[in-house]
């Protein structure tokens, strides 16, 4: 793991990010009725799972809001590929289109729950106080 200041460095957020865009730009093309639906559903859940990853690496001082953050995060991407599958049933993206940002967000969630289940690696140690026992 290469030293990382800054959320953004991250390469699970800007995986995600990309996404994120890709599904934008594609939903543009979605139809009408599904503005309220479909669309705005799948918008919102992929770039929350950015928002999610951004606010776990602010709260990284304390390893539980971390998990829980990347825990949301998580929710939001698996909730993106359920998205992803009514836009494909729907016939709104193509098989190649669908497979690809499908397995994008397997990659996602792996990477995920890497940081979930290493979280001590990402996340600040506290140093005990020696006065207590």
């Amino acid at each position: 793991m290469s030293f990382v200041k800054f959320h953004k460095d991250l390469i699970v957020y800007q995986k995600a990010f990309s996404a994120a865009m890709e599904i934008y730009v594609i939903s543009k093309k979605f139809p009408l009725e599904e503005r309220y639906s479909l669309t705005d559903q799948i918008r919102r859940s992929s770039r929350s799972v950015n928002a999610n990853i951004t606010e776990a690496w602010r709260k990284r001082r304390y390893e539980i809001s971390f998990i829980s953050k990347l825990n949301d995060a998580d929710g939001e991407a698996a909730e993106t590929q359920n998205w992803l599958d009514f836009a494909f049933a729907c016939e709104y993206i193509d098989e190649k289109t669908y497979l690809d940002l499908y397995n994008t967000y397997d990659e996602i969630l792996g990477m995920i729950v890497s940081m979930t289940i290493n979280s001590s690696k990402w996340t600040f140690t506290q140093t005990k106080d020696p006065n207590s026992k």
